[in-house]
């Protein structure tokens, strides 16, 4: 029987056997394999048996779908091969089966590495990080910094320079005309 297991931290070890012929994953309920990580799509892909061939078709996710670190919209996934979907990874494992060689999404040809063992990591773009909210840890020591930056100028207050000079003439005005009613007052007691 084959099984998706997740590799990510937080998530490590939650599985999902592919026993019927057709798999949704994604992020929401409705989902045959929900995975709750904010990088997932809604309805991120669905894997196919067929002919007892694992099939992973994209369903047009913001983040991707990869199969060892190349892109696909459908491709052929195989024992051993990482599956990530966003940011979470998951791994093809089969009974019976040792896991296969790390081979190219795209060609089917094996990949440089020749050992199934975990290739290199290739590096996370900075456009491919989300945020993943708060962990438990982070919550227990503190340790998420505040979500604006309060010392940048970039979003400072302006200066209304129109409206400073405005103040000062109508204190002006206001002054003048308690001058002018003391003036008039005066005049007419003196009458």
């Amino acid at each position: 029987m084959a099984k998706l297991v997740i590799l990510t931290q937080g998530m490590t070890g939650r599985a999902h056997e592919l026993n019927v012929d057709r798999t949704t994953i994604g992020r929401v309920e409705d989902n045959t394999f929900e995975i709750a990580d904010p990088s997932v799509s809604s309805h991120h892909c669905e894997a196919h048996m067929r002919g007892g061939e694992i099939f992973i078709r994209d369903l047009n996710s913001t983040n991707g779908t990869f199969i060892n670190d190349a892109r696909i919209t459908e491709s052929v996934l195989k024992p051993g091969q990482t599956l990530r979907l966003g940011q979470v990874e998951l791994k093809l494992e089969t009974e019976g089966t040792v896991a296969a060689p790390a081979t190219s999404a795209t060609s089917g040809a094996p990949a440089a590495s020749v050992s199934p063992v975990a290739a290199p990591k290739k590096p996370v773009e900075s456009t491919m990080i989300m945020p993943r909210g708060v962990s438990m840890s982070d919550l227990e020591t503190g340790a998420r910094k505040a979500g604006f930056d309060t010392t940048s100028t970039m979003f400072s207050k302006k200066r209304n320079k129109g409206g400073f000079y405005f103040w000062i003439a109508a204190g002006i005005v206001i002054l003048i005309i308690i001058v002018l009613i003391f003036v008039g007052l005066s005049l007419v007691k003196t009458h």
